[in-house]
């Protein structure tokens, strides 16, 4: 089963920033200090293992109603825990989606800053953007 609605997320999270988005959670994993990008690669990251969660849960539960298995006490425990996990998951990621989606709404990309005189004008919170082409200065 694709995670269409985490891939969504990720290309949402990509086109704000302009960088994909293992590049993105790789920058917030070494500056974790409480950015807006942090926020939403761990809410990305959450909502993946929710989908993930959900997909796992669907097959086990698809397992135990297999019409070859026989149906007792112990099958029936688990087919509740299963149904009772997907519950869950479905919650987390819903939860996630409509947090996420409504922060995402609220940001857009904004021109990038002109280049500093010197490379100890760059700052840590933001990664910075692919290079690209520029015509060359000359004197």
């Amino acid at each position: 089963m694709p995670h269409t609605t985490s891939e969504t997320i990720a290309a949402r999270i990509e086109n704000l920033y302009g960088q994909p988005i293992a590049a993105l959670e790789a920058h917030a994993d070494t500056h974790p200090a409480g950015t807006m990008l942090t926020a939403l690669t761990s809410s990305h990251s959450d909502l993946r293992l929710a989908e993930r969660n959900i997909t796992f849960q669907l097959q086990r539960l698809r397992e135990l109603l297999n019409p070859a298995r026989e149906l007792g006490k112990f099958e029936a425990g688990h087919l509740l825990d299963c149904a009772r996990r997907i519950a869950e998951s479905v919650a987390t990621r819903d939860a996630h989606v409509k947090t996420v989606s409504a922060v995402l709404a609220s940001l857009h990309r904004t021109p990038a800053p002109p280049a500093p005189s010197t490379a100890g004008g760059l700052t840590a919170s933001v990664p910075p953007r692919p290079m690209e082409s520029a015509a060359t200065h000359t004197r």
